[in-house]
């Protein structure tokens, strides 16, 4: 068969009702490009490459579970990417949809990644660890949002769909996991730039426990961080406010 690499953070789902919830989750949506991020044993691949009129693609970092899958699944042939999916170009030059249990020592990374290439993306559907899955649907107040429910909530809407237990995985993990569904926004905020939204979301959260004005004077002027809202924390600024601020910053 095949070793499990701990290395690149493999846990392989088992559980096939839960495969079927998610391959269920990624047709509530219509699409025609499918990229499957770590397919790694096939769980979800071998329901994946029977969706019909569907261009699908699967990226693999692991030379042995590609090997494994062409000789399981011949179809695969010409569709899996042997490759990073933090190095790869984009894989269709039109709009996609993204799944996959993401390898949770990368999964932000890999949410990144999607922002890059959010223009194109029109869609995700990903098993995260539970608390990764908390953080990117937090809503502000909360004391897990942070720098990644800021980010993805300025471009897509998040849906938390369901929980996973460890028993569902090969080998089990020691934490629980969660699927979310990211879709992208009708109506975006305005913004003066990415680079300003990013500089200040994550000068802001760097220092949640200090009053913004304190965590982000370097990005604005004494007359501007006078504004009562800079008495306020990071964590209880909404999407929109921080998208406002930019265009405020020095």
């Amino acid at each position: 068969m095949y070793t499990l690499k701990k290395s690149l953070g493999q846990h392989f789902l088992k559980d096939e009702l839960v495969c079927q919830k998610i391959v269920a989750s990624i047709g509530a949506h219509p699409f025609e490009r499918l990229l499957e991020v770590g397919p790694g044993g096939g769980a979800l691949t071998k329901y994946l490459i029977k969706l019909e009129r569907i261009d699908f693609k699967a990226v693999e970092l692991d030379e042995e579970k590609i090997t494994f899958l062409l000789r399981q699944y011949p179809s695969l042939a010409g569709k899996l990417i042997h490759q990073s999916i933090l190095e790869m170009p984009i894989p269709f030059d039109q709009p996609f949809t993204l799944v996959g249990n993401f390898p949770y020592n990368i999964s932000s990374q890999i949410l990144f990644r999607v922002l890059e290439w959010k223009d194109r993306v029109e869609g995700v559907t990903g098993m995260f660890q539970k608390e990764v899955a908390q953080r990117i649907a937090a809503k502000e107040g909360s004391k897990t949002y942070g720098i990644l429910s800021v980010l993805v909530q300025t471009f897509f809407e998040v849906e938390y769909l369901f929980e996973v237990g460890s028993e569902a995985f090969t080998p089990p993990p020691k934490v629980n996991s969660a699927v979310i569904r990211l879709l992208p926004k009708t109506e975006i905020p305005s913004f003066r730039s990415e680079a300003h939204l990013f500089r200040l979301v994550k000068t802001a959260f760097n220092q949640r426990r200090k009053m913004l004005r304190n965590a982000v004077k370097g990005l604005f002027s004494p007359e501007q961080l006078e504004d009562p809202l800079f008495n306020k924390r990071a964590e209880q600024l909404s999407v929109a406010d921080f998208a406002a601020l930019t265009h405020r910053m020095s």
